[in-house]
């Protein structure tokens, strides 16, 4: 015979101040919980908005990224001349060489600075890259010392509005557009014309990575086996755009995951010994009301089970609520450097159906843990001392 599901209600509402401490003691850990795993889901997103999956990247092999790769002008002949690589409207290659460096900025309001991704490129880059358009003014003009900035980068550093300033490489910048790129990690990038940003950092000679339009997409497989059948392209890959953007942000979501969770699940003890406080207070309280149960016939484990509910429901019920706060996170933006790239990238908190089971059962593990000793000693209470007057 079982303990009906109405008796846990009726008794976790009796004790609305123990069963709401317990809660939200729990409402607490589920919402740090969940806000990690937001964050750095926020940050693979940002990173595997950035690429596009009929795109390919080249890079020279064994550099962690564009910022270390360098390839000679002569190869990016080579490889724009590959059948494998789609053809613009006017007959050219869907293709584009680009060079990245790294510059300081001052933050806004403050006299920090921060590091930020300049990128040399040319407007061939919005024809393979249809997702990024120009949220406010012009695309830069091609051997003129004009940029546009990420939506980011406008609002977070100085200098960097429209029709601004800027001075880097040993000379000014005018400001022209700001680039709407969909929240990815373009938003924190500066982009001017190639060859001018080359020159005034003193890399004539070669680019940082090579970005290419496939006519179909299996043809990656095809380009890979000619550059290692090739001996001048041997040193060179080539990556799938979004494949390569989140291999970028992994060294730092693994760091995040890692020190987040490593905080939550010490405040997860406390959470745990919580609950069990309050069941505990429950079963000392409930010593004859057990009793009763056992005179009419439930057994042990029915006792057991009925203490494991409740203390599973106000777990269940703290870890529904952490992550209804945590939803209200999706609107706030945080920046911090890149491992791969040391720059600093612009994310926000990303919820997912994933990440909601998972800290709704991290939360239930909670329950579970700190209402598992205090059903066990409900269920070993004898009848007889149970019932035995004071």
């Amino acid at each position: 015979m079982k303990i009906p599901f109405e008796y846990n209600i009726r008794n976790l509402r009796a004790r609305p101040l123990t069963t709401g401490l317990a809660m939200g003691g729990i409402t607490l850990v589920a919402f740090m919980f969940a806000a990690v795993l937001m964050l750095a889901r926020g940050l693979e997103e940002t990173m595997a908005r950035t690429g596009s999956p009929e795109n390919v990247i080249f890079i020279r092999k064994g550099t962690d990224g564009e910022l270390t790769s360098i390839i000679p002008r002569d190869i990016v002949s080579l490889l724009q001349a590959f059948p494998e690589i789609a053809l613009s409207p006017e007959g050219k290659p869907a293709a584009v060489a680009e060079s990245v460096v790294i510059i300081n900025l001052y933050k806004k309001g403050s006299s920090d600075l921060g590091n930020v991704t300049v990128r040399g490129t040319s407007p061939e880059a919005f024809r393979i890259r249809p997702q990024l358009r120009i949220a406010a003014g012009r695309i830069f003009r091609p051997g003129t010392p004009e940029v546009i900035v990420g939506a980011s980068v406008a609002r977070r550093f100085q200098g960097c509005g429209l029709g601004q300033t800027l001075s880097f490489g040993g000379r000014a910048w005018t400001v022209v557009g700001i680039l709407d790129a969909r929240r990815s990690a373009f938003e924190s990038e500066i982009w001017g014309d190639a060859e001018l940003l080359m020159r005034a950092f003193g890399r004539n000679g070669a680019f940082s990575s090579m970005t290419a339009r496939l006519r179909r997409p299996g043809d990656r497989e095809t380009l890979r086996r000619r550059l290692e059948s090739d001996l001048r392209l041997k040193e060179f890959q080539v990556l799938n755009e979004v494949e390569y953007y989140e291999a970028q942000s992994k060294a730092l979501a693994l760091f995040i995951r890692i020190l987040g969770l490593t905080i939550t699940w010490t405040f997860s003890v406390g959470a745990a010994i919580g609950a069990m406080i309050t069941m505990y207070a429950a079963v000392a309280h409930r010593i004859r009301e057990i009793g009763t149960l056992r005179a009419l016939g439930f057994h042990r484990r029915d006792i057991l089970l009925s203490f494991l509910t409740e203390s599973l429901l106000i777990a269940l019920a703290g870890g529904g609520l952490g992550i209804g706060l945590a939803l209200f996170l999706q609107s706030f933006t945080l920046s911090t450097t890149n491992f791969s790239t040391f720059s600093e990238v612009t994310f926000g908190f990303r919820m997912t159906p994933g990440i909601a089971f998972r800290t709704l059962a991290f939360a239930a593990c909670m329950g579970v843990l700190g209402g598992s000793l205090p059903a066990l000693r409900a269920a070993r209470t004898r009848v007889v001392e149970a019932l035995r007057l004071e």
